[in-house]
């Protein structure tokens, strides 16, 4: 798995799940439910003091693990071997997102080339 932080622009449905998302030049579309989690920062490292009742945003981070394939390759449905499983930050205060993994074991296979 690659861990990183990358930023991307996604695209959300009005309830605030991701819905498309703009990485690498490229366009993806999500193609399965995403699934969203909280994961505690390290937030005493980069701010002084926590105000009583900030979580989100503060305390934890918004988490989405997400399935995307290239919008402009495939028409729905597509292939799976074009589906990637990214897990994406939102910054709550901010709404910026974040590429934080891919996930190596369902990376799309390549093809090793021939001689």
């Amino acid at each position: 798995m690659g861990m990183f932080s990358e930023s991307v622009d996604v695209v959300c449905t009005p309830s605030g799940q991701p819905l498309k998302l703009d990485w690498a030049g490229r366009r993806y579309t999500v193609c399965a439910e995403p699934v969203r989690w909280y994961e505690r920062r390290q937030w005493w490292a980069e701010e002084s003091r926590a105000p009583l009742g900030s979580g989100p945003g503060l305390v934890d981070h918004e988490i989405w693990r997400v399935q995307v394939r290239p919008a402009e390759v495939h028409p729905p449905g597509g292939s799976p071997e074009d589906t990637l499983t990214l897990d994406l930050s939102r910054h709550v205060a901010s709404g910026r997102w974040r590429l934080l993994r891919i996930h190596d074991a369902l990376q799309p296979l390549r093809k090793p080339k021939t001689a």
